[in-house]
């Protein structure tokens, strides 16, 4: 079970599995003395917290006396920072919260089909009131572990989906979010949970900047990985950033990587032959090889049903500037115009920002990018 303190802290000790086995048997002699084990405290202090005599408390402990009057029951429930239900106690809000744990994961599922599928502001508007509905009841101290990992999933969706959201001088904002939800992902017990919040989190440290913040957290979800999906998604994004840090033996390594996965796994949205010579485009020219990327080029798989309109829209992009190099201006204008369409489609504010930059030799594209960035950004505004 988990709280809010008044710090603003999780009660993690309520999560451990011990206290889960407790909780779960409703065992209010077991509860009392695993409460006062753990904040080291004597019966007369738990009775002074309790309002009742040490006496009584003692005899609550050795199961001399059983409570079974549901206003003393609701009482130390409330004092003891714990959910009614856990000593079986139920009321409307008890009810309403799990109506709102039984949607939750549907929620999550359809703002996650809405961003693969381009419509990433119907998954900022599906997530912020479920993070704000858990939150709030996380900050009652009515959460179990179901709540506080689907607390996780949401702040690191909500995230991710304000990543795509959000123009590049925002999108820390997108990264504290895929941080708060990491933060709580790694403390429950739960290595694809917390592998999903590595690789998420570290994917908006990149697009934030911070670059060597990125390297660590997906070093860290490629090694914790526990399947080939997941270490093959880890090590995709973990090139990207190396790529962007300029990082040339690690994107090399994460490159090779992912080269060997492709026989092992199946294509996802993230991980698939069409993202990793994406990211292999970008990473060439990240890390000095503009002859290579070149060269590369004329080799781009197809794109294929499962690739995302932002993952088409960022190869649109990064095929631009390689033929900018390469020097093929009308080609590179053809790519990079057709993204401006679709990132102007999908509400993509920091892919315009891209092509503005990247457009820069070519004045008509670069005017068209700006225009639409100045809309999306009254849009936002707004």
């Amino acid at each position: 079970m988990a709280g809010i303190d008044p710090h603003g802290g999780i009660r993690w000790h309520w999560t451990t599995p011990r206290a889960q086995d407790i909780l779960r048997r409703r065992a209010l002699p077991e509860i009392l003395q695993l409460y006062r084990e753990l904040h080291a405290l004597p019966q007369q202090e738990l009775a002074d917290l309790l309002g009742y005599s040490t006496s009584y408390v003692s005899r609550i402990e050795t199961g001399s006396r059983t409570i079974t009057d549901i206003g003393a029951l609701r009482h130390i429930a409330e004092r003891l920072g714990l959910p009614p239900h856990c000593l079986g106690i139920t009321d409307h809000t008890d009810a309403d919260h799990q109506l709102v744990i039984q949607l939750a994961d549907s929620v999550l599922r359809l703002a996650e089909i809405a961003r693969q599928a381009g419509q990433a502001t119907v998954a900022v508007a599906e997530l912020w009131p479920l993070v704000a509905r858990l939150e709030a009841r996380t900050a009652d101290g009515h959460a179990d572990l179901d709540t506080v990992r689907l607390l996780a999933r949401a702040r690191v969706g909500l995230g991710v989906a304000l990543g795509h959201v959000l123009p590049e001088e925002r999108l820390a904002t997108a990264a504290r979010w895929t941080g708060k939800g990491l933060s709580v992902a790694r403390r429950v017990g739960d290595p694809a949970l917390h592998a999903h919040a590595l690789r998420h989190h570290g994917n908006e440290l990149r697009k934030a900047g911070l670059h060597l913040r990125a390297l660590d957290r997906l070093g860290q979800a490629r090694d914790f990985a526990r399947t080939a999906t997941e270490r093959a998604e880890a090590v995709v994004l973990l090139a990207r950033a190396a790529g962007a840090a300029g990082n040339a033996a690690v994107f090399d390594a994460a490159i090779d990587d992912g080269r060997r996965l492709l026989h092992d796994v199946a294509p996802t949205a993230l991980f698939s032959e069409f993202t990793l010579h994406e990211v292999r485009l970008r990473g060439l020219m990240g890390t000095g090889r503009v002859a290579e990327a070149v060269r590369q080029l004329d080799g781009a798989p197809a794109a294929g049903l499962g690739a995302t309109p932002q993952w088409r829209i960022i190869a649109a992009i990064t095929a631009g500037e390689v033929l900018l190099r390469k020097g093929d201006p009308t080609g590179a204008a053809q790519q990079l115009s057709a993204a401006v369409g679709e990132a102007t489609l999908h509400r993509l504010p920091h892919q315009l920002q891209r092509v503005v930059r990247a457009g820069r030799p070519l004045p008509e594209v670069k005017e068209q990018a700006d225009r639409a960035l100045e809309r999306l950004r009254a849009e936002i505004a707004a």
